[in-house]
């Protein structure tokens, strides 16, 4: 009758009979013999491997490793030990890098473009560009993004600086106004002209047009960018493809729809 059953020796130890029958089946903690009522009974020495199986499972330590460590003398022991802390270094930097990004996803925007890519688009709200550009600029980035991932951070270097020409700026936000004009209207030609040449009056300004070149498929990726939210024969589509031929008539390197 001495000793306690295993519902008592998993209460004291604080884990459930079901742990401590898995502990059993791995052969971490040896099952006590049957008393003659047909009951196991659970001395202080089995409690203490209970404690201690507990204790280090609970610490990180694998039951996989934990037997060889019941056994090891105490240089091995501290040895798996300090194995067993880096491993949860590791896991403990990979969940903080994962909990990083989940608190990214609560803001689509930064998850998908990124903290600088963010600021350049509230710095556009505040320049008093309209919600829907903005918006449709942020669809954009997150094309190029994933399209020309290389390029990516040095567009976002250009786009920046262009913020600082007051003039583009205006072009700009005279470019979002004609997207309600009509495809024929010849003021899309007058903006595309006025677009091109100061690109071409200032070739810091081209890094725009031309920093989001892919390496592969860049015709096809450049006019998937280059016109994404633009209904095909629209006064805004018009307006690019203005702009295109005329830089390109400068010598200017712009994919073609047809070339690679």
């Amino acid at each position: 009758m001495n000793g306690v059953t295993i519902g008592q020796a998993a209460a004291f130890v604080g884990v459930t009979v079901k742990t401590v029958r898995h502990y059993h089946k791995l052969g971490l903690v040896q099952e006590p013999e049957r008393d003659s009522s047909g009951y196991r009974r659970y001395g202080s020495a089995d409690l203490l491997q209970l404690v201690q199986v507990r204790t280090l499972a609970a610490a990180g330590v694998p039951l996989a490793e934990i037997g060889p460590l019941l056994d090891a003398d105490a240089a091995l022991f501290a040895a798996a030990l300090a194995d067993v802390e880096r491993q949860l270094t590791e896991r403990i930097e990979e969940l903080i890098v994962r909990r990083d990004t989940l608190h990214r996803l609560a803001d689509g925007d930064r998850a998908l473009l990124g903290d600088r890519a963010v600021a350049l688009l509230e710095r556009m709200s505040g320049l008093g560009f309209p919600a829907d550009d903005v918006a449709a600029t942020r669809e954009g980035w997150v094309l190029a993004k994933a399209l020309v991932p290389e390029g990516f951070d040095d567009y976002l270097t250009h786009f920046e600086h262009a913020l600082d020409d007051t003039r583009f700026v205006a072009l700009i936000k005279r470019a979002t106004e004609a997207a309600a004009w009509e495809p024929d209207d010849p003021r899309v030609a007058e903006l595309a002209t006025a677009m091109a040449d100061h690109f071409l009056a200032n070739p810091a300004l081209l890094k725009i047009v031309t920093g989001l070149q892919a390496r592969t498929e860049a015709a096809t990726r450049y006019e998937l960018i280059a016109l994404h939210g633009e209904e095909q024969g629209s006064a805004a589509a018009r307006g690019v493809t203005l702009v295109e031929t005329r830089l390109r008539a400068a010598g200017i390197h712009i994919p073609r729809p047809d070339t690679h």
